[in-house]
């Protein structure tokens, strides 16, 4: 059983605001001590570059950042090879739409849904328009849900690439890809797996999901903002042309061409993400000391709790009520989300409000915005307490006019 007050010893916010109730971790999670440690001594002890120089701190800094791969690729069942140090979720997604659009043509169907984030949704969108290609929507279930048979009703011979989500980031819901890949694989298509919500709550093996890409951060799962990772099947990925060109990538150069290492340096022109590609490792190994498993029932608690809970308020209106992932969507009736969040704020309750980069997800609740409290390991029972009774206090307070 997870001991909050010992796990918010491992997070230095807290110290720094005893008071606060954190409900906002599917933006963004708080971070750990051991990540910021690892961070703190790369620039205090090192600070150099990795893979170039032939002294000391070099082969530290590079020894600590292919270590780091080795640990994100284990994390994911990846192979080392197969593991990309990006900016983050988004740009490793518009990575691999830039990389696949000269394979497009006219007629060509790329398969999506109304849940995706806009990372995983326009730069598919962009695709579709410069080549002519056919954006084709998931129909959802009416709970909002992506099903193997709605998947079924739009695969076609036609189907080139799939993007979807893993795990909405607004719904919770956990899409069936392990089914869907195999049913795409069968026409040829490729599957780009936006996976940001998935990594930091539950075991990811991307060998058995058999997706051909997947992508998630550093920032959602106690690690550093400005990195992320791109998995991709090493064939695949050695047979990509890279997005940017540089120092380090290239194997070969002369006056008027060029060829270019084999994955993952190819993709990793220029100085990469160091220090958060080492913070992200710490991240990970903090993750594997608590488990998923723990994590899992401590965190499926929690939502319940306060499901139940604000289910019992009334004018309250819960989107998504059959979450996988502990997240809560929903609107105080007859106020406006950025009105109570901003209530909540005088409490200490932090909580997201607007259309959470998801706006498909809004039209489809018929809705302009919603209220998300999402769930992580350093919540407790207090939180969702403090998080409802806010609640009740803001829709008090706006409806007593």
């Amino acid at each position: 059983m997870i001991s909050v007050s010992k796990i918010r010893q491992d997070f230095p916010v807290y110290q720094k605001q005893p008071k606060l109730t954190y409900l906002d971790s599917a933006a963004s999670s708080l971070k750990v001590k051991s990540v910021i440690d690892q961070i703190d001594h790369y620039y205090m002890s090192l600070g150099v570059n990795v893979h170039r120089g032939a002294y000391d701190l070099a082969y530290e800094a590079t020894r600590l950042f292919e270590e780091a791969r080795a640990t994100v690729a284990h994390f994911i069942n990846a192979n080392d090879e197969e593991v990309i140090f990006t900016r983050g979720t988004t740009s490793a997604l518009n990575f691999v739409a830039n990389a696949l659009r000269d394979s497009l043509k006219p007629g060509d169907e790329i398969i999506t849904s109304e849940l995706e984030h806009h990372s995983s949704l326009l730069p598919w969108m962009m695709a579709a328009k410069k080549t002519g290609a056919k954006l084709i929507y998931i129909p959802l279930s009416q709970e909002g849900r992506i099903t193997i048979e709605n998947f079924k009703s739009v695969l076609s011979d036609q189907t080139r690439v799939v993007a979807i989500t893993h795990v909405s980031n607004v719904m919770g819901y956990l899409t069936p890809i392990k089914e869907i890949t195999k049913l795409a694989h069968q026409k040829n298509a490729t599957v780009i797996l936006d996976a940001a919500q998935s990594v930091p709550h539950m075991k990811v093996d991307v060998k058995d999901l058999g997706v051909d890409y997947l992508a998630f951060s550093g920032h959602k799962m106690f690690g550093p903002s400005g990195v992320g990772v791109l998995y991709g099947k090493k064939e695949l990925l050695n047979s990509l042309e890279p997005f940017e060109y540089g120092g380090e990538m290239a194997d070969e150069v002369s006056k008027d061409q060029a060829t270019w290492k084999d994955t993952p340096l190819r993709f990793e022109a220029g100085t990469p993400v160091i220090s958060g590609a080492i913070g992200l490792a710490a991240a990970v190994r903090y993750i594997e000391s608590i488990g998923f498993e723990e994590l899992h029932e401590h965190t499926a608690a929690l939502h319940k709790y306060t499901l139940d809970k604000l289910s019992q308020v009334e004018g309250i209106t819960i989107y998504n009520r059959s979450a996988d992932n502990p997240v809560i969507t929903f609107n105080v009736d007859g106020v406006h989300p950025h009105d109570i969040a901003t209530m909540l704020d005088t409490h200490k309750v932090s909580v997201r409000a607007g259309h959470h980069c998801a706006q498909l997800v809004s039209k489809f609740l018929g809705v302009n915005s919603t209220l998300r409290a999402s769930f992580h390991l350093y919540n407790d029972i207090t939180d969702c307490d403090v998080f409802v009774s806010s609640i009740i206090a803001a829709k008090n307070f706006f409806l007593s006019f």
